[in-house]
């Protein structure tokens, strides 16, 4: 099973931007489907983002156009760009991890530990 460690979040203001990475190990990273969850506080851990074992990508609606997310699977990495950020945006970011397990026929997944995103002035 993959492990994942997320970096880079912080507090920004807003309108600025920062860029989310996750390392993953101990499995093979191509296989996986990667994604970007987040979760303010008092609500829902909702998909900011993901993007397939083959590139393919989708946003939720709240960050199209401001968000991307890509991946290199040299460096078993996924990242999270995110510009003109707002307030909104403020939530901890988990990296999630998935893939269907052909031996057991079940999917495998896993998260990260999180890293807070705070946009503030």
């Amino acid at each position: 099973q993959v492990q994942l460690v997320e970096s880079g979040g912080g507090l920004v203001q807003p309108g600025g931007s920062l860029r989310l990475s996750c390392a993953a190990s101990g499995s093979i990273f191509s296989f996986y489907r990667m994604a970007w969850y987040r979760q303010a506080p008092g609500k829902q851990r909702e998909l900011a983002a993901a993007i397939t074992s083959g590139g393919n990508t989708n946003y939720a609606d709240s960050v199209k156009g401001r968000f991307t997310i890509s991946r290199d699977n040299a460096k078993n990495t996924v990242y999270l760009q995110m510009i003109s950020l707002k307030p909104e945006d403020t939530a901890v970011y988990y990296c999630y991890a998935e893939k269907w397990d052909i031996a057991t026929k079940l999917w495998v997944s896993s998260w990260g530990q999180g890293t807070q995103v705070t946009v503030s002035s």
